[in-house]
């Protein structure tokens, strides 16, 4: 199978509402796309997500059911589902300061400094802001809206500002899973419409774990794309100044 460029892949993507259900997908290739996924950028580095790859045709049932029988999800081959997991920030901490603290005792340049600064972040001042409660973090919210007054801080300080800052990055990742299917020539459509609650609980997740997004993935039939893509005129969502 020929890959398609990074500019092919984004152009050929389409949310497709119907799959070819004769085709089947590899769950191999599917699965190095979701390695491709956990490559994007996101932030301090957490790697805030969990992705569920569904292959079982008994799961994928359940799950379609979930999904109101959607033509996206009755007709999937396999499904794709990042899960935020905003609750694993400690252990997720843990995991950055031994990679730093391991790449430093490797390095032939050592540089002391830079990596203290760098534990010192994940230690001291990430916990103060994905461990703040709601009480704490509106109490930060007005302190912080105060000192802004007269300099430049960092704002999202709130419980909430932190479960959106995970949100992003997931979606991130799924956006890099979505191209990178794109690339090797398969089809995708994300989905939010499903019963979130059983969902979770067919995947097994804790209460703190949150769903992004479903991913129906296939090949897409003619009649899988809807109609002509529309985009509002770029000059409308383009800004230069």
């Amino acid at each position: 199978m020929s890959e398609k460029k990074v500019s092919e892949a984004i152009d050929y993507r389409r949310s497709v509402r119907v799959f070819d259900k004769e085709k089947e997908i590899e769950v191999a290739l599917v699965r190095k796309c979701i390695e491709q996924g956990t490559l994007a950028p996101n932030s301090s580095n957490l790697q805030l997500w969990e992705f569920y790859h569904i292959t079982d045709a008994e799961v994928i049932k359940r799950i379609s059911t979930a999904c109101f029988n959607q033509p996206a999800a009755k007709t999937a081959k396999q499904f794709v589902i990042p899960v935020v997991r905003k609750d694993l920030w400690k252990k997720r901490i843990a995991s950055n300061v031994v990679f730093i603290k391991s790449e430093q005792e490797k390095s032939k340049n050592k540089d002391e400094k830079k990596a203290k600064g760098a534990i010192s972040y994940y230690q001291k001042i990430l916990p103060k802001i994905y461990g703040v409660g709601n009480l704490r973090g509106w109490i930060n919210h007005i302190s912080t809206f105060l000192k802004g007054v007269n300099k430049v801080v960092y704002r999202q300080v709130k419980k909430s500002d932190m479960r959106v800052v995970a949100h992003k990055s997931t979606a991130l990742a799924a956006q890099n899973f979505l191209v990178s299917m794109s690339a090797y020539g398969y089809d995708t459509c994300t989905m939010e419409g499903f019963d979130s609650r059983r969902v979770k609980k067919i995947l097994g997740l804790p209460k703190a774990a949150e769903i992004s997004m479903i991913i129906g993935c296939g090949v897409r039939t003619p009649k899988g794309i809807y109609g002509p893509r529309f985009r509002v005129p770029f000059d409308e969502v383009y800004f230069q100044k």
